[in-house]
């Protein structure tokens, strides 16, 4: 029989998993509690990070019916479940690893499908969500305005069409 705490703390994170838009498993050893203060401070709204015992971890995912765990739940565990932005989210542990090579990213999941840690670093490259809708309304802005450009264009000829032979007939009087 489980201990309830142990239930409750499966039920905890099987909750949280299912309410994340994303989660990042990664590997903390070696790193302070300062460091990883830092890290959730730096992580801000988007992700709550939380260091997860990973036989529990297994059992809420796969509760959750989440496999992209599987195999990875090693060593010291902790998981950045995403509610926000995860292009920010996973920049922030990007770099954070980057500055503490004592952290390490192992993968994670994004809307139901695994990622490894390359994909997750590739997520990362991304740009954000805001910048990318900023770029495309320029492309559209962009076509909008050939397109107004095209149109125009007959009319704009045959106005000077008319003005050079306009000219033209005074020069010849």
């Amino acid at each position: 029989m489980a201990r309830p705490d142990k239930a409750a703390a499966v039920a905890e994170i099987k909750e949280t998993l299912e309410n994340s838009h994303a989660a990042v498993l990664t590997e903390y050893r070696g790193l302070t509690v300062a460091q990883l203060k830092e890290l959730r401070v730096k992580l801000g709204e988007t992700a709550t990070y939380a260091v997860v015992k990973n036989t529990l971890t297994e059992i809420a995912a796969k509760e959750a019916g989440i496999d992209a765990f599987d195999g990875q739940l090693s060593g010291p565990s902790a998981i950045a479940f995403i509610q926000g932005e995860p292009v920010e989210a996973a920049k922030v542990l990007r770099d954070f690893a980057k500055a503490n090579s004592q952290l390490v990213i192992k993968g994670g999941y994004l809307d139901g499908a695994a990622l490894t840690a390359e994909e997750i670093t590739k997520l990362a490259d991304l740009e954000s969500r805001e910048v990318l809708l900023a770029k495309a309304a320029g492309a559209m802005k962009g076509s909008l305005s050939k397109a107004a450009a095209l149109f125009a264009a007959p009319a704009s000829q045959a106005v000077r069409t008319v003005e050079a032979l306009r000219v033209k007939q005074e020069e010849a009087a």
